[in-house]
């Protein structure tokens, strides 16, 4: 092998060296870049319940402060009444790295979740925070017996609207016609164009508020096989119908009756019972409910507690939320204050 070809080998091995330094640095930029979250991609969800050996305990916890951390960068929400959070996170997080999600609430212990960084999963991942409530002194402490709550109602009111029949309306007219007069093509005729017809018509208002309904028109004097009701005008009812008569012999005679409706607004008083779970009492009301009370005895001494948009209670905390399905229902739960017992 000459000088010549040797130099050329050389220049080869270099420009392949080269290549293939670039290609790995590609490759691992390419393959940094793929495992990595981009900003404003991530989004941490999930509910924060109250931990406890009886799934029939585990309340949701609204108000908790909600944390995601990579270290530098961190963001934060608060849970909703369902316990719910939604937790955009803005920053990077790398293959390997670890986010902390911490939960915090004065009424329970702090929470700390790892959340393995690099794997989008992680992300679609639907976090479910039990956090363990702070030991509250028992009643039998403060040197007073815990005062019983118990027999315990809702009461509330639903308003509907309603149509009431307030009476009925009653009247009669007549078509005045001659019979066996040829049509001769003058119009009105009757239904076969043979005969000359007379035509006549009749209102009725029901007044502001109301409507007639189940209206009713007959022919009841005369030749009535020869006439004819149009009842486009007051089959479906409403504050004002029409009746239209055609009549081709001799005068008859017609009757028009109706019964008058006025829509009005219905209060209904109902009652419901609600759900007790350890300290806590749960129950749902219709998205028309109005007036809302909790009626029960304490220590045998019956009492009504109107909630008010506050939700006040002197021996519950409350709290309410709505549903998202179709009938908003609304949600309620009351815990027992210290020194009440169900």
């Amino acid at each position: 092998m000459n000088v010549g070809e040797a130099g050329v080998k050389k220049r080869r091995i270099v420009v392949w060296t080269v290549a293939g330094v670039l290609s790995v640095a590609i490759a691992i930029a390419l393959g940094v870049h793929l495992h990595r979250w981009s900003v404003g991609a991530m989004r941490i969800k999930g509910a924060v319940i109250r931990r406890d050996d009886d799934t029939r305990r585990e309340l949701p916890i609204a108000g908790v402060d909600v944390t995601v951390s990579n270290g530098v960068t961190s963001a934060s929400t608060q849970s909703e009444e369902s316990g719910y959070f939604n937790l955009p996170f803005q920053g990077s997080v790398w293959p390997g790295q670890i986010l902390t999600l911490s939960f915090r609430h004065s009424g329970y212990k702090p929470l700390d979740l790892k959340l393995q960084g690099g794997l989008r999963l992680a992300a679609e991942h639907l976090y479910v925070a039990a956090m363990e409530p702070i030991p509250v002194p028992a009643d039998s402490d403060s040197g007073h017996a815990p005062l019983l709550v118990s027999n315990i109602r809702i009461r509330y009111t639903t308003n509907s609207q309603t149509k009431v029949n307030i009476g009925s309306a009653v009247r009669t007219f007549q078509v005045v016609s001659t019979g066996n007069l040829p049509c001769e093509s003058k119009s009105p005729c009757s239904p076969d164009g043979r005969w000359k017809a007379a035509a006549a018509f009749e209102s009725m208002d029901a007044g502001t508020g109301n409507e007639f309904s189940n209206v009713r028109a007959s022919c009841i004097a005369g030749p009535c096989p020869f006439t004819r009701i149009d009842s486009s005008g007051f089959v479906n009812g409403g504050r004002t119908i029409t009746i239209s008569a055609l009549d081709w012999s001799d005068t008859a005679t017609f009757l028009l009756e109706a019964e008058v409706y006025h829509a009005t607004s219905v209060s209904s008083v109902r009652e419901s019972y609600p759900v007790v779970f350890g300290r806590a009492l749960n129950f749902t009301l219709p998205r028309t409910q109005e007036g809302v009370s909790i009626e029960a005895e304490v220590n045998s001494e019956p009492m009504v507690f109107p909630l008010g948009p506050e939700l006040y209670m002197s021996w519950a905390t409350c709290s309410s939320r709505t549903n998202s399905d179709p009938e908003k229902t609304t949600v309620y739960r009351c815990e027992l204050k210290p020194g009440y017992r169900f």
